[in-house]
């Protein structure tokens, strides 16, 4: 699919969604080393901001662009990747709705396919996964393998979700062929804190509270209490995975402020609850077990109006289980 996709287009854009994770640096990355390194007739530019530190390691991201310098610049072809829709591409949005042609590589059950060529795939556990199906294995390089590798460690929680399938191991095997450093690149991109890190996350654990009878668990954030500990919204991450893992909880729920009384929703479940649906209903996307929105109101009132859609999918499992 890639050799058709790439043919007679010389200048190609790369875009992520806001924010971006391990999978969506993983998956840009590895896809643009990839295209530099085998087609040499081609022009890449890939279009991330604010990628964790940590990331920086990747071959590749000292080329990544963080703003559009020219809105009226055509590609031949713009790439989007694991993004569900054109909106969460923000800054680079311009240059998709630009460009000549465009083509969408995600996971994302509530992608609709909103470009020319689509390949999405819900059941894989990560963009990067994708990715590395439409590459040639022969020609892919340890850089290359190194980004790939780490989208896929991100996405699956370091293989423990049950996203992670016999495909996603296939797949991470074929990549430590390449002679990336497997545990390095887990250990300082998915579990290496910060002292400031693990503070913001034990007072997110202390205040959590339990809902529905203990099947919730749910825990907020404020900005100035961000701005006291000196941590962003790209040092929050593990937080509601921490969450999830209580024991009897069946759906996590962390929130952080955005501005007053403006929260990023972040819901993760365990096994019964498809929290994609929750998160569609109020405007945001996502898997059946890890999606997320943003809510205007407080805390209180997000939560008030989350559990209420989270006991009606449940009350509706339960009558199902019952028949």
């Amino acid at each position: 699919m890639l050799n058709k996709v790439l043919e007679n287009v010389s200048t190609i854009a790369i875009g992520g969604h806001i924010r971006p994770d391990g999978d969506c640096v993983g998956s840009c990355v590895g896809l643009g080393q990839y295209i530099r390194e085998n087609y040499n007739d081609k022009t890449v530019d890939i279009y991330l901001k604010d990628i964790p530190e940590s990331f920086h390691f990747l071959n590749g991201t000292e080329t990544i662009l963080e703003s559009v310098d020219n809105e009226e610049k055509i590609y031949d072809l713009f790439i989007s990747l694991d993004c569900g829709d054109t909106d969460r591409l923000e800054y680079s949005k311009p240059l998709f709705v630009k460009a000549k042609h465009t083509f969408c590589v995600d996971h994302h059950i509530s992608n609709i396919g909103f470009a020319e060529v689509n390949h999405i795939v819900p059941e894989a556990s990560s963009t990067s996964e994708l990715v590395y199906g439409l590459l040639d294995e022969e020609k892919i390089s340890k850089n290359v393998a190194e980004a790939l590798y780490l989208g896929i460690v991100h996405d699956t929680g370091v293989f423990q979700y049950s996203c992670a399938g016999p495909e996603t191991f296939r797949v991470a095997a074929k990549l430590l062929e390449k002679g990336i450093d497997a545990p390095k690149i887990i250990e300082e991109t998915f579990y290496a804190k910060s002292y400031a890190q693990n503070l913001v996350m034990g007072r997110a654990l202390m205040e959590s509270i339990l809902f529905l009878n203990g099947t919730g668990i749910a825990s907020f954030i404020r900005k100035d209490v961000m701005e006291f500990y000196g941590v962003g919204p790209k040092d929050l991450e593990g937080i509601v995975s921490q969450l999830r893992i209580t024991e009897g909880v069946e759906v996590a729920v962390f929130m952080y402020e955005l501005r007053q009384n403006e929260f990023k929703v972040s819901l993760r479940s365990k096994e019964k609850v498809d929290v994609s649906r929750i998160a569609q209903y109020f405007g945001g996307g996502g898997h059946k077990k890890a999606a997320g929105f943003t809510m205007t109101g407080t805390p209180f009132d997000v939560l008030n109006n989350l559990s209420k859609q989270i006991e009606v999918q449940m009350e509706k499992l339960e009558k199902t289980q019952e028949q």
